[in-house]
């Protein structure tokens, strides 16, 4: 069954107009991230490329919504409402959680023999790569983290009703991501690149380098220097990497 065009509306973001695009870009955010933060990517790559961030519940305008926090979940909820014929090659791109969500994405969309060109998984260590984290148990501790890993949200932090407002998300995708489990021989056929940054806590560049046991295809491992949001700082150097795959 396809979705409904509301439903598609609230989930798919499309900023720019790209209806003559060689290739479509779908984009996953970080955990308490929205789909705006792949605005200026868009901007870059259009025309050419059809550049679709996904927006998840629970923030800004479906701030009302119940967040989901289950990693499973939510990609059976965006594939879903993915076209089941397109039009164009799919490139998946997923930053932090949405590497992790752009995975299990892939997975489901080559079991259904639509599955992508190319999965790209940034900021995040490879999927069975375990690390006993328990920050979603403490709002406390989730502020924490987020503060101290610098991301677009953290400038916003001190302020106590902004704060209220991105718990549930906050807390939601944190749960989501820190219950996930992957199974080691579980693998996409697609080529994977994965992007990280040089001095980022969440990831090793060995942990990077995980990722390699989760494809059938090709491997690339593009190192940056930065912190875990290293691809606001790096942007254009990315942008140039994404344009040679369309």
């Amino acid at each position: 069954m396809s979705a409904s065009p509301s439903e598609e509306a609230k989930w798919l973001r499309r900023y720019q107009p790209a209806e003559n695009a060689v290739g479509t870009l779908l984009c996953l955010p970080h955990a308490g991230g929205s789909a705006s933060f792949f605005l200026p990517l868009a901007r870059a790559l259009a025309p050419k490329v059809d550049v679709v961030a996904v927006q998840y519940p629970g923030r800004q305008d479906r701030r009302a919504e119940r967040p989901i926090d289950d990693l499973a979940t939510l990609a059976d909820r965006i594939c879903g409402l993915l076209d089941p014929t397109p039009q164009r090659p799919l490139t998946v791109f997923g930053h932090s959680m949405g590497a992790l969500l752009g995975f299990e994405i892939t997975r489901r969309l080559e079991a259904d023999g639509r599955g992508p060109v190319r999965l790209l998984a940034s900021g995040r260590r490879g999927p069975a790569t375990h690390r006993d984290e328990r920050v979603h148990r403490s709002d406390e501790e989730i502020m924490a983290d987020v503060r101290a890993l610098s991301g677009t949200a953290s400038l916003l932090l001190g302020d106590e009703e902004v704060m209220r407002a991105a718990l549930p998300a906050l807390r939601a995708d944190y749960t989501a991501v820190e219950t996930y489990r992957c199974e080691p021989d579980a693998t996409v056929a697609c080529p994977i690149t994965v992007l990280t940054g040089d001095d980022d806590p969440k990831t090793t560049v060995d942990e990077a380098k995980a990722w390699d046991q989760h494809t059938t295809g090709g491997f690339d491992l593009r190192v940056f220097s930065g912190g875990h949001f290293f691809v606001s700082t790096r942007m254009q150097e990315i942008t140039e990497l994404l344009k040679q795959y369309f």
